[in-house]
């Protein structure tokens, strides 16, 4: 698989073209930023880390019969997916309150959610992200009631997946968010699933070993990550 031209620089990811038009070669960097990009850094080992954590994830999601956009490891930072079309939602759930829902309500961070809550938010940086409903991504046609049902649907079957599997590791999915694409018609599920888009707690002590760390100024960002990872059985060799 040749890799060819960068055709899209997020803040952590990097997205290329493959001499392959229904492939893309995705390169996870050791960029990090928080708050819409007011926060950043370089942080030693985070593509790989994250490269090799979504690696894993994705491959335990398919293997549970969830489409995914994952197709295999290229090198320590890159990993071969389908080429979707992405849509500009992105889907949050959340099993423990904590973050812009305590914020929003004035809720106890760690109040249990059950069942656990949805939402939809517009994939817009500019204008940080805003929470949106079914209605409106159909009226603006960010996606179709049809895709919008399996959005949800997929993203349920991931959270009973991916919850007893941290659940059993002495952690909390506490909340996470996932985007997805089409290819050839289908709802795939794409981007990535990392410590860096989702909050995990330490079940017993309710450590913080997410994307927060960075956030809050906790330290240990990526140590804490290959720790999430060891637990489990995800190797960063």
């Amino acid at each position: 698989m040749e890799k060819r031209k960068e055709l899209y620089a997020g803040k952590a990811k990097s997205i290329y073209t493959t001499d392959d038009p229904s492939k893309m070669i995705m390169l996870f960097r050791d960029d990090t930023s928080a708050f819409d990009g007011e926060k950043t850094a370089q942080l030693n080992r985070k593509g790989m880390v994250n490269n090799k954590f979504n690696a894993a994830i994705m491959t335990k999601l398919a293997d549970a019969g969830i489409p995914t956009h994952f197709e295999a490891l290229v090198s320590d930072n890159e990993s071969l997916v389908k080429n979707l079309a992405m849509l500009p939602v992105e889907c949050v759930v959340r099993n423990r309150a904590a973050g812009s829902l305590v914020r929003r309500l004035g809720v106890k961070e760690g109040e249990t959610l059950n069942p656990p809550t949805y939402e939809l938010f517009l994939k817009d940086d500019a204008l940080h992200d805003p929470m949106v409903n079914t209605s409106l991504c159909v009226s603006f046609g960010w996606a179709t009631e049809v895709q919008l049902e399996k959005m949800e649907a997929l993203t349920l079957q991931v959270n009973e997946v991916l919850f007893a599997l941290f659940d059993a590791a002495g952690m909390v999915l506490v909340d996470y968010k996932l985007e997805f694409g089409v290819f050839n018609d289908q709802i795939i599920l794409g981007d990535e699933f990392s410590p860096d888009g989702c909050r995990i707690w330490d079940k017993e002590t309710n450590k913080k070993m997410d994307k927060d760390r960075f956030r809050q100024g906790l330290g240990s960002v990526i140590e804490t990550y290959e720790e999430v990872g060891a637990r489990l059985g995800i190797t960063f060799d």
